[in-house]
């Protein structure tokens, strides 16, 4: 049965956005410890339908859930709820849906893939590409941005910034100066020091990027990512539209409301704006995590992995690596991302090889500071995906 909608910019969705529930939280979450061992038996197929059903049907759960795992050649995709409330449409690996942090993997891709070319090297600073920038930020490197060790305080808790968005959710920002909002403070830390996930990491990846090929990071996401691995369906955009047909995210405290185009992606860009579809996303983890944007030493540094965990954390124990998570469970490894915003939650990963893949996504924003428990029992479903993903038999 259909749940009721209500109009949207509630005073209870008022009070999640000043909470800063609007663009991919930069809390730090725990590692989970992996469990068990490999020769705990994956789940059938069946089992995978009924669990999916089953985090759809838990309280608060989300309205919607479509995961795709590709192997050998093959895809499976389960799904449960409706990809729309108002008309109980079924979702679709070709509806559109918001990407959440999961976007900071493409910026990755694309700072990796110039690194590559020799345009950027993974120990310039922000000083030598960016110097306009506060000069106590000016000795971070490429690197530490894209491991989250830079100290670079987070624009998006900034008490301006969340005014501004809570006031007007659609407010279109100018994404290339959204470090202003904390350009009076310094760094966190001394950089390297310590890990600490932040959205400004990944806005600075952006402007280095534009700054070493005098290109619009957008026509970079197109020519490094999209065209070499395929993706027809994925854009970059500044406003709050999402192309039709689109999985609608939802605020899922009662009642319910359809949250999928309440804010815009300017407030957000290169840290978390990117909208996709699970097949794109299916074809972009292959790709990313398989080495075929760049050669196998930046593979190899990418993997360089240090303690600290995805927002929110992903299936099993978890290290960071360059805009890339390694999530160890009770049946192997594999490398991915994690994201969520309002209405959505994201988790992409394949084996170190690329050859199988999950793509999980929800209907609602999902994370430790506001659903811990709901949090769990997604990643318990998730490593139990993962485990039928990596299982010999086919099921």
């Amino acid at each position: 049965m259909p749940l009721r909608l209500v109009p949207t910019r509630s005073p209870a969705l008022r009070s999640r956005l000043r909470a800063g529930c609007v663009v991919a939280v930069c809390l730090t979450a725990l590692c989970r410890p992996a469990t068990g061992n490999a020769a705990v038996p994956a789940p059938r197929d069946g089992d995978l339908q009924a669990q999916l059903e089953q985090l759809v049907r838990a309280p608060g759960g989300p309205p919607g859930a479509i995961a795709v795992l590709q192997r050998d050649g093959a895809t499976r995709v389960v799904r449960a709820g409706v990809a729309d409330l108002a008309t109980g449409r079924s979702p679709s690996v070709r509806d559109h849906m918001r990407i959440a942090s999961t976007a900071k993997a493409f910026s990755g891709a694309v700072a990796l893939s110039l690194v590559n070319r020799h345009a950027l090297r993974l120990d310039e600073t922000l000083g030598e590409r960016l110097p306009g920038l506060p000069a106590a930020w000016h000795a971070v490197t490429l690197r530490q941005l894209l491991n989250h060790t830079s100290g670079l305080p987070d624009y998006s808790q900034d008490a301006e910034f969340r005014s501004i968005i809570t006031a007007d959710p659609h407010h279109v920002f100018d994404s290339r100066r959204l470090l202003d909002f904390v350009a009076d403070q310094p760094l966190n830390f001394p950089p390297g020091s310590q890990y600490r996930y932040s959205n400004s990491d990944n806005i600075a990846v952006a402007l280095m990027a534009e700054a070493a090929t005098r290109t619009p990071y957008e026509q970079l996401l197109r020519t490094l990512v999209y065209r070499p691995l395929g993706l027809r369906a994925t854009s970059l955009p500044q406003g709050y539209r999402i192309p039709e047909p689109y999985l609608h995210g939802y605020d899922t405290a009662p009642p319910p409301e359809d949250v999928s185009e309440v804010i815009g992606a300017s407030g957000s860009w290169a840290s978390g704006g990117i909208i996709s579809t699970p097949a794109d996303m299916t074809r972009f983890v292959r790709g990313y995590v398989g080495g075929a944007l760049y050669d196998g030493r930046l593979v190899r540094e990418q993997r360089r992995w240090i303690p600290g965990a995805s927002e929110p954390a992903g299936p099993g124990a978890n290290m960071a690596g360059l805009a890339l998570f390694r999530y160890t469970t009770r049946c192997g490894v594999v490398l991915g991302h994690t994201g969520n915003t309002l209405g959505y939650t994201q988790l992409i990963a394949a084996t170190p090889d690329g050859r199988r893949s999950l793509t999980f996504s929800v209907t609602t924003q999902i994370n430790a500071s506001q659903t811990p428990d709901l949090l769990s029992r997604m990643r318990a479903v998730q490593e139990n995906f993962v485990c039928a993903l990596l299982s010999r038999s086919r099921h």
